[in-house]
């Protein structure tokens, strides 16, 4: 991926079934999708996530998408590792009930770990 762009599109593409939801928690607070306001998709991503860990969806269920954004934050230009870092990791877990903590953040990739405690100083 070469630009943020291209990760906005892969991502929606490869999980197709959370991006709906996103889709929907974006269009309510930020209005029409539109591709030049990624970061603010992103956001709508954390927060969809967010609401399933609230409501006990299983990790598993999340699994791969954490290990997309871990290998795109790795590999991808420094505009999507910002995004990731910026408008996803610091989102993910916002007023989560512990109980969802608890069944995420452990198995959370490392990378992602990092990225969260750097922005907030220590774990959720």
């Amino acid at each position: 991926m070469n630009t943020l762009l291209d990760f906005y599109y892969k991502t929606r593409q490869r999980f197709p079934d959370i991006t709906k939801k996103a889709d929907a928690i974006h269009i309510k607070y930020w209005g029409d999708l539109d591709p030049e306001y990624a970061y603010s998709w992103f956001e709508s991503l954390a927060k969809t996530i967010n609401i399933d860990m609230a409501n006990g969806v299983n990790y598993e269920i999340h699994k791969e998408l954490f290990e997309f954004m871990e290998e795109s934050a790795q590999n991808g230009v420094n505009e999507i590792f910002n995004c990731i870092d910026v408008a996803f990791i610091e989102n993910l877990f916002w007023q989560v009930p512990k109980q969802g903590i608890d069944e995420y953040w452990p198995p959370l990739p490392h990378l992602l770990k990092e990225l969260y405690g750097n922005f907030h100083g220590h774990a959720p």
